[in-house]
């Protein structure tokens, strides 16, 4: 899950090393962070929100492996 968020964020920023992903868990839920640089938050969250919520439909499916837990991606 982290590697594919990782790996489409820095697919669509122009500063790539900005990018900083990160996995928590709080009791059912994983919330996995996603840090770009500021200028780049525009192109991830994308036109009405489109390229965010892509990236959380990907996530959805992904979280069927995790038996039941619920997967939040938070853009910071």
């Amino acid at each position: 899950m982290q590697d594919l968020i990782e790996y489409i964020a820095t697919s669509l920023v122009d500063d790539p090393a900005a990018v900083k992903v990160r996995k928590r868990e709080a009791g059912s839920t994983i919330i996995i962070e996603l840090r770009v640089a500021q200028q780049d938050a525009g192109r991830i969250i994308g036109k009405n929100g489109r390229v965010a919520n892509a990236m959380r439909a990907l996530l959805k499916v992904t979280e069927a492996d995790q038996r039941g837990k619920r997967v939040i991606l938070k853009i910071v």
